[in-house]
C-alpha cells in the first residue's frame, strides 16, 4: 500500500467528493466544510467521474475511441436517411 497508483488516486479523490456531496454542511475538529448547493452538485460530478475513471469506465484508448466515432457516425446518417423518408412520406 505504500505505492499510490492513479487508480487509486482517483479511487480515494472520488470518496472524499462522494461523501463531501452527501454530507454537505459539516465540521469536524478544525475543519469547515460548507460547499453550499452549486458546490455540493459539483463534488457529485467530480466524484463520480472520478470513481468511473478509476474502475476503468472512463478510460477510454484511442483505439475505441475512434471506432465509437465510426459507429456513432453510421447510426446518425441512418437516422437521417430515415428521419427523410419519414418526412418525404415514402
Amino acid at each position: 500500500m505504500t505505492d499510490l497508483t492513479p487508480n487509486s488516486t482517483f479511487l480515494i479523490a472520488g470518496i472524499v467528493f462522494i461523501t463531501i456531496a452527501v454530507i454537505g454542511k459539516s465540521k469536524l475538529a478544525f475543519i469547515e466544510i460548507n460547499p453550499g448547493f452549486f458546490g455540493r452538485l459539483l463534488a457529485l460530478i467530480i466524484g463520480t467521474s472520478s470513481l468511473l475513471y478509476a474502475l476503468g469506465l472512463f478510460n477510454f484508448s484511442v483505439g475505441n475511441l475512434d471506432l465509437l466515432r465510426t459507429s456513432l457516425t453510421e447510426q446518425i446518417k441512418q437516422s437521417i436517411s430515415s428521419i427523410n423518408k419519414l418526412l418525404q412520406g415514402s
